[in-house]
Order: C-alpha cells, then sequence, then structure tokens
C-alpha cells in the first residue's frame, strides 16, 4: 500500500502542478458562464418591435390588436395603402413592419392580409405577429356568435397538482423538470470526466512504455500496484478538478451573475398616434402604449432551487457510479496503452472501449424523461 501511495502521489503531484491544468480548471467555469451570459444578453430584445397597422376592411381588427413585451401595434400613417406603404419606408426610426387588412378580408374570408417589411423578416417576429392577428380574429368571430374571450377563460381549468415524493422523510415535494435537469448535467459530467482522463491514463501508459520507464518501474514494484497508483492518482487530479469548478461555480451564479443579470429601468414611452387615419377603419390601436416595465425582482439562484432535491442521495449516487465508471473505463484504457506501442494503434483500440460508453449514455439521456423500468435496472435501483 506504501508504494501504490507513493505513484498516486507522484501522479496527482505531476499533473496538478502544471499550468495547463490551472489554466482549464480556472477558465472553464468562467468561459462557460461568461459564454452563457452572453447569449442571453443578445437574444434578450432591446425593445420592442413597432408594427404598422393600416386597416380597411371595416371590421375594427385594428382595436382587438394587443401590444406585448416582444410587438407594439400602432396605427398607420397614410389614406391609402400606397401611402401608409410610402410612409412605412420613410419611417424613422425604422419600424419593423407594416401590417395590411384588404377589403377583401373578412371573418369567413381571412385572405387579404399582407405584412411588408423593409428587407427579410426573422421568423419569430412573424410569429410574434401571427398570433397577435389570430387573437384579434379569434375574439371578433367569439363576439359575433354572441360570446366574449372571458367567459371562454373562465370555463377553463388550470390545475395545481403537486407531486410529492413519499420515499422521502417527511414527504417533499416531486420537481420532475429539474429533476431531470439534474440528470442530464450530471451524467454529461460523468461522460466528460471518464473519457477526458481515461485517455490520460491511457496515453500515460503507452508514452511510460515508449520511454522505457515502465521497465524501471516494475522492477521496483508490481504491475497491480503501478495500475492501480496511477489510476488513483489520476482519479484525485479529476476530484480536484470538480471540486474547482463547483466552487467558481458557486460564486459565480450566487455573485456574478445577479449582479449582471440585474433588470434594468425600462424607460419611458409615449403613446404613437397616427397623423392620417384610414378611411375604413373607425377604430384606433387599442394598445398602441409600449407594455408596462416589469417590475424588477430577484435573479433566480440556482442552489435555492436545488433546495427541493434530496441532493445527500443526488451526490452520493453521483459520487458512486462516477468513480465506479472511472474505475472500470480507466482499466480498460490502462489495458489499451498496455497492448500498444504508438498512439496510432491506441486510437483504433479506443472504438471497442468507447462503444459502450457512449451507448449507455445515449440510452440513459432517452429513457430518463419516459421513467421506465428500464432506469431502475440501469442505476441499480430497486
Amino acid at each position: 500500500m506504501e508504494k501504490i501511495w507513493l505513484i498516486i502521489q507522484r501522479e496527482y503531484l505531476t499533473r496538478v502542478r502544471k499550468k495547463s491544468f490551472l489554466i482549464v480548471s480556472m477558465l472553464a467555469p468562467l468561459l462557460l458562464a461568461g459564454t452563457t451570459l452572453g447569449i442571453a444578453k443578445l437574444n434578450a430584445p432591446s425593445s420592442a418591435d413597432e408594427v404598422a397597422v393600416y386597416d380597411e376592411s371595416g371590421l375594427g381588427v385594428v382595436s382587438r390588436l394587443t401590444s406585448t413585451e416582444d410587438t407594439r401595434f400602432v396605427p398607420a400613417t397614410g389614406a391609402s395603402p400606397e401611402a401608409a406603404t410610402a410612409a412605412f419606408k420613410k419611417s424613422k426610426p425604422k419600424q419593423a413592419a407594416l401590417l395590411v387588412f384588404s377589403k377583401d378580408f373578412s371573418l369567413d374570408n381571412n385572405s387579404g392580409v399582407r405584412l411588408l417589411a423593409n428587407g427579410n423578416m426573422s421568423l419569430k417576429r412573424q410569429q410574434n405577429i401571427r398570433k397577435a392577428v389570430n387573437k384579434a380574429v379569434g375574439e371578433l368571430k367569439l363576439t359575433r356568435s354572441g360570446l366574449n374571450q372571458t367567459t371562454i377563460d373562465n370555463l377553463k381549468a388550470d390545475v395545481d397538482l403537486k407531486a410529492v415524493d413519499l420515499s422521502q422523510q417527511g414527504g417533499r415535494e416531486n420537481n420532475a423538470g429539474l429533476t431531470t435537469a439534474a440528470a442530464y448535467v450530471l451524467s454529461i459530467l460523468v461522460y466528460m470526466f471518464i473519457f477526458i482522463y481515461g485517455v490520460q491514463v491511457m496515453r500515460g501508459v503507452a508514452e511510460e512504455k515508449s520511454n522505457r520507464i515502465m521497465e524501471v518501474m516494475v522492477s521496483s514494484v508490481k504491475p497491480f500496484q503501478l495500475m492501480m497508483g496511477k489510476i488513483l492518482g489520476i482519479a484525485a487530479v479529476v476530484l480536484t478538478q470538480f471540486a474547482i469548478w463547483l466552487a467558481l461555480s458557486y460564486g459565480i451564479t450566487t455573485v456574478v451573475a445577479p449582479l449582471l443579470m440585474k433588470p434594468a429601468k425600462a424607460p419611458a414611452t409615449t403613446s404613437v398616434s397616427a397623423t392620417t387615419a384610414p378611411p375604413a377603419a373607425d377604430a384606433t390601436v387599442a394598445a398602441a402604449d409600449a407594455p408596462a416595465a416589469p417590475q424588477p425582482g430577484s435573479t433566480p439562484n440556482l442552489w435555492s432551487m436545488l433546495e427541493g432535491l434530496p441532493l445527500g442521495s443526488i451526490f452520493g449516487g453521483f459520487l458512486f457510479f462516477f468513480l465506479g465508471g472511472y474505475l472500470l473505463y480507466s482499466s480498460l484504457f490502462a489495458a489499451i496503452g498496455a497492448a500498444v506501442d504508438d498512439q496510432t494503434d491506441a486510437q483504433q483500440f479506443m472504438f471497442p472501449v468507447t462503444i459502450p460508453l457512449i451507448l449507455s449514455y445515449i440510452v440513459s439521456i432517452n429513457v430518463v424523461i419516459n421513467g421506465t423500468q428500464m432506469v431502475r435496472w440501469l442505476s441499480g435501483y430497486r
């Protein structure tokens, strides 16, 4: 055991003292957090799209269009569709689109609606406008039938169903979405760490064999002691890096993320009115003003969300299956490194070993949502 401990120390200190280990351990969580926040910032809309509406159908569709956080409807300027189109092209600042209801449009014939834009229009913008138009026309049809949207909304049921896990002490709420997300993240971590550091074991064995270091070491220790020391030493490196990432992630999600994602006050907006009303539209846009700015609230904390999960059993199971999987696959990778003479042959022998690893990951991801009996058999839980 003393010799195994010496080999573990050598493998651990050799890798931990490398600059590459420190750089990856410190920068990986920061790069991941920065990329996530950057994508969130880029996807967040800066302001609502202003859509001009010209209605000559005489049905008053314009009065039913409701502005949202993404789309703001305003009356079009012009006494004819041509004039409204010309004014839309010259609008400053540029309006997102011009929505035109022609004379042929009716509640029984929903054709005759055009959406004009200066250039290519994104799919999300088209979907937002189409959703608002469908809602407005649907309300007009309900009114014609003697019904109203409020009555229909009151007839709909929205049952607050709370799932409780009785296997937990005192009964704990079962958040299926959160547990599924945790399973996804932890399975990705297991797959990533096993594959990356298993390959390191294989390359370390192959490198020592090619440099004749193995012959000197085997003369002092048994092959079992050498392989066990290498595998456990690299396992300690994995756990060290995982602990660093966990600490940095905790700091980023609890301190940095709330400061960067703090909602800013929306500037005050004024209603936009048309200078010339359309001749056939006897109603004005009901929600021409931009929607009210949302009340500033606290940024949801990831760690407070995890409080509803059985963290003890989750992390205990994660460590058990991670260490078990790592010991199994790193032993296979070490066997490959001991059996080949160069890296080219090692890459070819990696394929049979990685197939069960990839297959188990794909199968677990596909069955974890459905909660089939296979989940219990694969996890060892009865």
